[in-house]
């Protein structure tokens, strides 16, 4: 790379003296211009990859632009490369599935991701990428904007307010839309991303990513608008938006195992007493058990009631031991952003 986005004078302010030949010198203690990746993951879409590419390219001359093809039976991978993009593939299908393979393989300080559907506006990328650097932060979230009704349908509108508001409720209030595809990471994001989804719910997975490990994150509102025609959505409304509520409850249960397990156990002690009144109160009017099934069936919910509550409790001393371990290898990674006073470390253990 030779000239950043983040400031496009460093390389005038970097050089602070000639040699004897008149020659510029490059001052020994400016911090290197950051390597940026673009990434594109990508599904039978030869009517839009061409002008995503050519879009990044421009508005970030100095990224790599990398697409993975995820078995696309179109020309996707032809017209990628042909715009410049370097092309890659993922045979395991699903947008998880590709961003695993794309946050393990590619090797850079900022990462922007994007989908390769010519919706978001490949213009905001260098003021998003400019306040990750500037801000030090891990994140940046470009919060779609528009009013065009086919580029953001009604149904997907309220499922992504649905979605995010849950995600919101429960792991914090810092971000407001969640099903966002267009975000710019830092390195020791990506890097300390386990990336476990497979499929539309990685946008959930990386968002409580962020929260759950508290990291400096922020949101832009940025253009959004619809698909290039002969392009398609492959987003199903109800299938991945029921895929992507089965993810929440699933990270409620693995980061959050005390409150959902103490929920389960509220349920079922509730059931329990429903059941167990009547036969408790025929028992001290008659001193006898005539509907002992239903005796047996609530002693059982009970039982199990605190069976929840005993593997909450045990649950949340491990995920808090699981966090900790997560914190301690995001914390090995340097920050983004320029150090002076380590100019000359690349922030990964290159130099």
């Amino acid at each position: 790379m030779t000239v950043s986005t983040i400031d496009r004078a460093a390389s005038s302010a970097g050089c602070t003296g000639t040699d004897a030949s008149g020659t510029p010198q490059a001052n020994a203690g400016a911090a290197p211009a950051p390597t940026i990746a673009v990434l594109i993951p990508c599904y039978n879409e030869e009517a839009a990859i061409g002008k995503v590419v050519q879009d990044f390219r421009a508005a970030l001359p100095e990224a790599t632009v990398y697409v993975y093809d995820n078995n696309s039976k179109d020309r996707t991978v032809e017209v990628a490369r042909a715009a410049g993009a370097v092309v890659r593939h993922e045979p395991l299908q699903g947008k998880g599935n590709v961003m695993r393979r794309m946050f393990a393989d590619v090797e850079a300080d900022v990462y922007v991701l994007v989908d390769g559907d010519d919706t978001y506006h490949a213009a905001s990328a260098p003021q998003l990428v400019k306040r990750l650097w500037d801000e030090q932060l891990d994140m940046v979230n470009g919060a779609r904007v528009t009013e065009i009704v086919a580029a953001y349908r009604p149904g997907h509108r309220f499922g992504n307010l649905v979605l995010t508001g849950m995600v919101a409720k429960i792991f914090g209030s810092r971000i407001g839309d969640m099903l966002s595809g267009y975000r710019v990471f830092s390195r020791r994001f990506v890097k300390s991303f386990p990336a476990l989804a497979s499929g539309f719910e990685t946008e959930t997975e990386l968002t409580v990513h962020a929260l759950e490990l508290r990291m400096p994150i922020a949101e832009v509102k940025t253009p959004y608008k619809d698909r290039p025609p002969g392009s398609h959505s492959k987003l199903n409304t109800i299938r991945d938006g029921i895929r992507i509520l089965r993810a929440i409850i699933m990270l409620v249960k693995e980061e959050r195992p005390l409150p959902f397990f103490s929920g389960l156990f509220g349920v079922l002690a509730l059931l329990s007493v429903i059941l167990g009144i009547p036969v408790i109160v025929t028992y001290f009017e008659t001193g006898l058990v005539p509907r002992f099934p239903t005796a047996v069936l609530a002693t059982g919910l009970m039982l199990m009631a605190f069976l929840s509550l005993t593997c909450g409790l045990i649950l949340d001393t491990v995920t808090h031991g699981r966090r900790e371990a997560k914190r301690m290898h995001y914390l090995s990674l340097r920050a983004p952003g320029n150090h002076p006073q380590l100019a000359g470390d690349r922030g990964d253990g290159r130099r």
